[in-house]
């Protein structure tokens, strides 16, 4: 058995976004998500910085100050995953369009209980970059723990957010410290 598609000469849905008004702008009224279409919009510069946090124990912490994880530099390939994340983000994000990254800087510094990672994605396009941001801190993490899982079978990824971005209609917002 087949199920059909409702049939519409508006596929995207940008004809009754504005029926809608403020909302949900990627839900159909029908209740079904799609992608936004962004065609219209102007292209302007965008930049978008995303920061989380990996608990760990006090011997990996050691390990990585010492530079003596098991696997090799955790933080070296924790960047590059970083930065090899923004370029899949609309692989991974159903509704995230794919956008012309033009700079990715991932930082990991070592503290005390773990390590803290930052991300800055800049372009220049018709939508922001908020998700690949957030793409970059979350799998720059994951690679950190798969990298001391050796020393800290209990890692543990936290606080992954939005903390500025800029560009676009909606204008710059930066988070309070």
């Amino acid at each position: 058995m087949t199920s059909e598609l409702p049939v519409t000469s508006d596929p995207v849905g940008a004809a009754d976004a504005a029926e809608r008004g403020p909302g949900l702008t990627h839900v159909r009224p029908d209740g079904t998500a799609h992608m936004v279409d962004v065609s219209a919009k102007a292209v302007t510069a965008r930049q978008a910085s995303a920061a989380g946090r990996v608990l760990l124990s006090t011997a990996a912490v050691a390990a990585l100050r010492d530079g003596t994880v098991p696997k090799g530099d955790a933080l070296a390939v924790a960047r590059i995953a970083g930065i090899q994340a923004v370029k899949r983000t609309p692989e991974l994000i159903p509704l995230a369009h794919p956008v012309a990254v033009h700079a990715v800087e991932v930082d990991l510094v070592v503290v005390d209980d773990g390590v803290d990672i930052r991300a800055t994605v800049r372009t220049a396009d018709r939508t922001g970059i908020e998700m690949e941001a957030l793409t970059a801190v979350s799998v720059a993490a994951l690679a950190l723990i798969d990298m001391v899982k050796a020393v800290d079978k209990h890692a543990r990824i936290t606080d992954v957010r939005v903390t500025a971005k800029s560009g676009g209609r909606s204008g710059d917002w930066v988070e309070e410290p």
